[in-house]
């Protein structure tokens, strides 16, 4: 706790999480979000995309989708894949400022590039669909192979459904 209130910003993320999950501490959404934001604002990506989470979520706060959004985006534009699919998913559902498929397949690709196999399998269903990029059956069978051999799935049967020939082209 010391480093975190000498202005550790690693140190004070990590205060966040253990308010945030009771671990070591009485659990506390109030005095995580303290902590997330006093890091957040030291730009520590994880703890901006954390703070994301508690104002989508209303953890210790009133929920706010505008102001989730704004921390998203600041942990994104450090390349955090995490906010890069929450942010993507902000754009697809239009949960934040505007609805922009465009913007969401963005995200989803540099988090999906990253490994993030929740931003994989919705890459690949926006191939598949042609939503917000150009249909193409081929990279949507390449993300959801991607996907499936981590374990996720939805993304096994979709490309199980192509293996097997009962894909619907």
């Amino acid at each position: 706790m010391l480093f975190a209130r000498l202005g550790c910003a690693w140190a004070q993320y990590i205060l966040g999480c253990s308010y945030d999950t009771g671990d070591g501490v009485d659990q506390s959404y109030s005095k995580a979000l303290y902590w997330f934001r006093r890091a957040a604002e030291r730009k520590n990506p994880h703890a901006q995309y954390n703070l994301g989470i508690m104002y989508e979520r209303g953890h210790g706060t009133i929920p706010s989708f505008l102001e989730a959004e704004k921390w998203y985006t600041k942990a994104a534009e450090q390349g955090l894949a995490d906010a890069q699919y929450n942010l993507g998913a902000f754009y697809y559902h239009g949960k934040g400022s505007i609805q922009s498929y465009t913007k969401a397949v963005e995200l989803y690709k540099k988090a999906a590039m990253q490994g993030n196999v929740n931003a994989q399998y919705m890459l690949a269903l926006c191939y598949d669909e042609g939503t917000g990029i150009q249909q193409d059956k081929s990279n949507a069978c390449y993300w959801w192979k991607k996907a499936a051999d981590q374990g996720d799935e939805k993304s096994a049967i979709e490309y199980r459904k192509i293996v097997n020939g009962t894909y619907l082209w």
